[in-house]
């Protein structure tokens, strides 16, 4: 009974399952999950066909949004479907919020979008999109102070990618706005494009804008357009060309773009022309004088902060300019590097560097010019001033060299300056040039951080032939072969040249070693009458006038200069020098006379002086002392017999040679002495600026 139980519980034994259908069952398997994902998918279709999405509405706004960590929210309708294939979708009243720490509330803003989308494009290759129509679009794009992040790279770690253009077969944009803003060039543009239609990827001849804006407080307007908008739609080179105006510029900007805003080690040409260069720079910060009108041509390449413009070339005035000019943004302030170059600098266009406007120099002259700029009238230094805070704006290192300056009087050639300027410290260290075949080396420096600024002037003038150094001042080449050589050392404060003259102190002295020179004016050259008549009756007017030595010297103390000493020993004569001027009214006051070595009839030793203003020099060669000899030579004619008149005419020639040494050493007034070795008493002491007061040589040795 228990056995017979126990063999009813043992299960049968199944028959083996056959081996082909062990094979197919996995792909039974495949098969409805494949079903099951193509029933899925297509009822999801049906689904999002039938309700056009718009239940997606909420997801996509949280989806989308977390994806480029910004807020996105669609005000009005929208779908998001299958049709049948592409990806429908369209939103109305579309945001796409900005960083916290723009200007702008939205990055993207869209009254309608409506677009088709290629569902593989988003996966695979380029994306792309078979139609797009947009309405009442907006883009800002912002850059943050500091440069290190920009509202179009979604990413807050700052890992993040640009957004990319994606292919457009066709689209139709109506009133698309784009705005620029760039906190560390201070700039700010508004963009305004024209209606765009597009088939089969092809736009038409070229996609224009215009904009307005300002850079630097400057506002400005611009008008544009992509000449190639096909590639630019198809992500591909996009050929532009932008004309913007600004402060009376005129800046035209045309190149080709690896794509649509990439301008990043993309060489630009840039063509700009205007009234004044002063106003183009200005527009940056950059403060240089006002200049003629311009033209400039350049490549422009944007590195990072550093904006390059090299192959430049272009006119100011009537001088020429090339070279390159670099623009940095990257520290506290724009910093300028350049090299430049000029072959011929037009006089004129130099007025500016000094204080005068060059269209007034070149209509009227430098004294108009002059009263211009705020100077007192017969004044020729200038009064103008360049903005102390606006040299405290930007730094600079230029390196500019001028092969020659055109002018009518002095020949300057060779010219090579090194600008510096470092938070309102100005330096032009070398200034060197080639004046009349003579090397003038200087420094002039510039404190503008202080209050007026400070001007300390070195100029260094090495041997230079007298007749190219004064060729255009009546002086003849043929039998001059002197030379001269000098130091000027000032230092002044004040915020114009006048200013810093005016109050300046320090000394000026020309040296003049053995030589001669010819003049086309002898009574100025020997300034003693009876040397001119006996010379004039021997037919000897070109005779050279020989010189021992010389030196032609100021003391200047508060803007005033005082010969110390005026000395020059020739051949035939002493010429000895008083007085001096004045660098804040501009008035001369000096008085050459030279004593005779030898015994000389006719001579009219008076003072010859020089008197009137720098703008208007006059010439005294009667003066009261010839007139008063010419007086006793008539009392005596009358008294006794006519050649008794003479007398009055008569130098005993008791003039003492002067001693070299002193006069080549530059030496003051107090340690000049004649050939034996005395002080010399005829000369002053250095201390006066004028004449009045000053000994005459006595009538005759006597009276």
């Amino acid at each position: 009974m228990v056995q017979r139980v126990m063999q009813d519980d043992v299960p049968e034994t199944l028959p083996p399952e056959p081996a082909d259908r062990k094979r197919r069952r996995p792909l039974r398997i495949l098969r409805n999950i494949v079903i099951g994902i193509l029933v899925t998918i297509a009822a999801i279709w049906l689904v999002l066909f039938i309700t056009k999405g718009r239940f997606l509405k909420g997801p996509f706004e949280r989806t989308f949004g977390a994806m480029i960590e910004r807020q996105v929210k669609v005000g009005g309708d929208f779908q998001l479907y299958f049709a049948p294939f592409d990806i429908k979708f369209l939103a109305e009243e579309l945001t796409v919020s900005n960083p916290e720490w723009t200007t702008q509330r939205h990055l993207f803003a869209a009254k309608r979008i409506d677009t088709r989308i290629a569902p593989l494009s988003l996966l695979f290759g380029k994306r792309r999109m078979h139609w797009l129509d947009l309405t009442d679009a907006s883009l800002d794009l912002e850059w943050n102070a500091a440069r290190t992040a920009n509202s179009w790279t979604f990413d807050t770690g700052g890992g993040g990618k640009p957004f990319e253009m994606p292919v457009i077969d066709r689209a139709k944009l109506v009133s698309t706005a784009l705005r620029y803003r760039d906190p560390q060039l201070d700039l700010l543009a508004d963009l305004d494009f024209a209606s765009i239609t597009s088939q089969d990827a092809s736009i038409g001849d070229a996609v224009r804008f215009t904009g307005d804006g300002r850079i630097r407080k400057t506002p400005f307007t611009l008008t544009g357009a992509l000449l190639t908008p096909n590639a630019t739609v198809a992500r591909g080179r996009n050929q532009l060309v932008m004309r913007a105006r600004a402060a009376n510029n005129r800046i035209d900007v045309g190149g080709t773009l690896p794509s649509l805003a990439e301008i990043e080690g993309v060489p630009l040409t840039v063509a700009a022309r205007g009234r004044n260069a002063a106003e183009l720079l200005g527009i940056l910060g950059i403060v240089i004088p006002q200049s003629r009108t311009y033209r400039l041509n350049a490549r422009l390449v944007k590195q990072e902060d550093r904006y390059r413009f090299d192959q430049m070339t272009g006119r100011f005035g009537d001088s020429d300019i090339a070279g390159t000019f670099t623009v940095r943004n990257g520290g506290p302030r724009v910093h300028i590097d350049a090299d430049l170059a000029t072959r011929t600098l037009d006089i004129v266009d130099v007025a500016p560097f000094i204080g005068y406007n060059p269209d007034l120099v070149a209509k009227s002259g430098f004294e108009t010019a002059a009263r211009a700029s705020g100077a007192a009238p017969a004044r020729l230094l200038p009064d103008a001033t360049l903005r102390a805070e606006g040299l405290r704006a930007f730094d600079a290192d230029v390196r500019y060299n001028v092969a020659r300056l055109r002018s009518d009087s002095v020949p300057v050639s060779g010219v090579a300056v090194t600008v510096a300027l470092d938070d309102g410290l100005l330096a032009l260290s070398p200034f060197n040039f080639t004046m009349a075949r003579g090397s003038v080396t200087s420094d002039v420096r510039i404190d503008w951080r202080r209050r007026p600024a400070r001007t300390t002037y070195d100029f260094r003038l090495g041997a230079t032939p007298m007749a190219q150094l004064l060729g255009g001042f009546g002086v003849a080449e043929a039998g001059t072969n002197g030379t001269v050589k000098g130091r000027l050392e000032l230092t002044g404060d004040g915020d114009t040249l006048h200013d810093s003259l005016a109050t300046s102190r320090g000394r000026i002295a020309f040296i003049i070693p053995q030589g001669s020179f010819t003049t086309r004016n002898v009574q100025l050259a020997e300034l003693d009458f009876g040397v001119f008549v006996q010379k004039m009756f021997e037919d000897r007017l070109k005779e050279p006038v020989r010189i021992n030595c010389g030196l032609v010297a100021f003391t200047v103390r508060r803007g005033v200069a005082a010969a110390d000493p005026i000395l020059i020993d020739t051949r035939k004569n002493v010429i000895v020098g008083r007085g001096g001027f004045s660098f804040a009214t501009e008035q001369m006051d000096l008085a050459f006379r030279a004593d005779g070595k030898k015994f000389s009839l006719f001579s009219a030793q008076s003072p010859v002086g020089i008197g009137g203003y720098f703008s208007e020099p006059s010439l005294d060669v009667v003066s009261p002392e010839l007139l008063g000899r010419a007086g006793a030579g008539l009392g005596l004619a009358l008294l006794a017999a006519p050649p008794a008149a003479l007398l009055a005419f008569v130098d005993v020639g008791d003039a003492s040679s002067a001693a070299c040494g002193p006069i080549l050493s530059g030496a003051t007034a107090k340690a000049q002495r004649t050939r034996d070795g005395k002080a010399r008493d005829d000369i002053g002491k250095g201390d006066s600026g004028t004449t009045k007061g000053e000994d005459r040589k006595k009538f005759l040795g006597i009276f």
